[in-house]
């Protein structure tokens, strides 16, 4: 059961350990909870794993003195892990791991794992579509549908960053739509010399902005506008961030390295019909269409309130997606 405390209001620490990425998904978490009731978020910067672990076996943890205590403590990124475990048996309250950590699930109340990692042990869980994010959903009467959004990522684990055939994409898709405004932004992985053969490319509909040009939210301002993002599919939460803001999302095809996890989340939503990828043929436009519903962190987030505010909070937590 959640602790009440006397504002009560529900106490949630933050651990956050410096990766825009990682702070976006417990972002979204908490920005969900506070849309459900009164919600006190303690943001705690944790720089290094190690300092975690000792902590944890020596029953302290330095970064929650003088903070209020704790009904739950979130964290996503391998570097607050031992920070959450040495705060918990420190200070109390329920933790919540952001993704499958590589120890022992069971060490934490609950975990938040992607459905593509296709988790099979005994924790309390919660399978997710993808990572989530603090993309908040935005109705399509307020969008601009003569406006599309083209988001490239670049070399990765994953998949072979094939440029050539990347460039040959974008080019067909802005050079068949001229009716569209099409503006294309980067990622920190996106080769310099990507942007600058598309800078040679002049096609009068295309707007380049590198990432270097954007603000902290320019992305999820912009998602609010349009009603079409194209993706390429090897930039994950560019993909899951679009999907959330409720737009029609088109994957920009990359060769995958193997049939990694990753590869086949994005095999899992072309199936569900969630994405769809580019042809030259058109044939996209047949199955290409904003999914309604699609907010992971709400979700999510009325599952660990109830979970934790229930009778059977002492008893396991198996929720997997259908």
């Amino acid at each position: 059961m959640l602790n009440h405390h006397t504002s009560n209001a529900l106490v949630v620490w933050r651990l956050l350990d410096g990766k825009p990425g990682h702070e976006h998904q417990s972002l979204g978490l908490v920005n969900a909870m506070q849309q459900r009731l009164p919600v006190k978020v303690v943001d705690v910067p944790v720089a290094r794993p190690g300092p975690g672990w000792l902590y944890f076996l020596g029953g302290v943890w330095p970064a929650g003195k003088d903070l209020p205590e704790p009904d739950m403590i979130v964290g996503a990124g391998h570097a607050t892990h031992g920070h959450m475990l040495a705060a918990k048996r420190t200070y109390g309250g329920k933790t919540v791991c952001m993704m499958q950590p590589s120890l022992p699930a069971e060490l934490f109340d609950v975990c938040l794992i992607p459905e593509h990692d296709q988790y099979r042990g005994f924790s309390s869980f919660i399978e997710t579509r993808g990572v989530i994010n603090h993309i908040q959903p935005v109705s399509a009467v307020t969008k601009d549908s003569n406006t599309v959004l083209i988001m490239i990522g670049g070399p990765s684990k994953h998949f072979h960053w094939d440029e050539l055939g990347v460039i040959a994409q974008v080019y067909d898709l802005v050079r068949k739509h001229t009716e569209i405004n099409f503006v294309l932004t980067t990622s920190r992985r996106t080769p310099d010399t990507f942007v600058s053969a598309m800078q040679r490319i002049k096609l009068a509909n295309l707007a380049i902005v590198p990432i270097a040009e954007t603000g902290k939210d320019w992305v999820q301002t912009k998602l609010a506008q349009v009603g079409t993002a194209w993706v390429t599919e090897d930039s994950v939460s560019m993909v899951y961030e679009a999907l959330t803001a409720q737009v029609a999302v088109g994957l920009i095809n990359l060769p995958a390295k193997s049939k990694s996890r990753v590869s086949r989340g994005m095999e899992t939503l072309i199936d569900r019909q969630l994405v769809t990828r580019y042809d030259p043929y058109g044939l996209y436009r047949q199955t290409m269409h904003p999914v309604l519903g699609f907010n992971e962190a709400s979700r999510c987030s009325d599952a660990l309130l109830a979970y934790f505010s229930g009778v059977h909070a002492g008893r396991r937590l198996v929720s997997r997606l259908s």
